[in-house]
């Protein structure tokens, strides 16, 4: 593809940007039923879905794209609207994950779905953070780490039979 073509089709650099934008939102959901779909296990799908999440700081220059883009994002009421879009997606596919994972027994009935997503997005938006200043190890195992932190106090206990 051309440059000619891309401006025929969009226009501009930020008219692609708001289209690629639009259809990341637009498929967020779908993307995180995909973890469920391709894993038995609701919690194993959370951790692959962590797993993607260190991708986006599989290097400190990855990350930086990454925040950089998150600049635009943040400041720009069309593509922040795109991000709400996509946040709203992602915590929604957290709680049905913790939800698939309450059911299958895998964390404690008590557990509340609505506040361990929110906690969880948190913490993986914040561990991308915190490995970027200390970078230990790899993002993966940072992040991962960080998701067992959270989750250790809601693990359903083994039943004895």
């Amino acid at each position: 593809m051309t440059a000619a073509v891309l401006v025929q089709r969009f226009g501009s650099k930020r008219a692609l940007l708001l289209a690629l934008a639009e259809r990341a939102a637009a498929g967020a959901g779908e993307f995180h039923s995909s973890f469920a779909k391709q894993h038995a296990s609701p919690l194993a799908a959370l951790r692959a879905y962590a797993g993607c999440m260190a991708d986006m700081a599989a290097s400190p220059a990855t990350l930086a794209r990454n925040l950089a883009h998150l600049q635009i994002d943040l400041s720009d009421p069309g593509f922040r609207k795109h991000l709400t879009g996509q946040a709203r997606a992602t915590r929604a596919g957290l709680r049905r994950l913790i939800v698939a994972a309450r059911e299958a027994g895998e964390l404690s009935p008590s557990v509340n779905p609505t506040r361990l997503a929110g906690t969880i997005e948190a913490v993986l938006s914040g561990s991308m953070l915190t490995w970027a200043f200390y970078r230990e190890g790899t993002a993966a195992k940072w992040i991962r780490a960080d998701l067992d932190s959270v989750l250790a106090p809601w693990l359903a206990t083994p039943r004895t039979p």
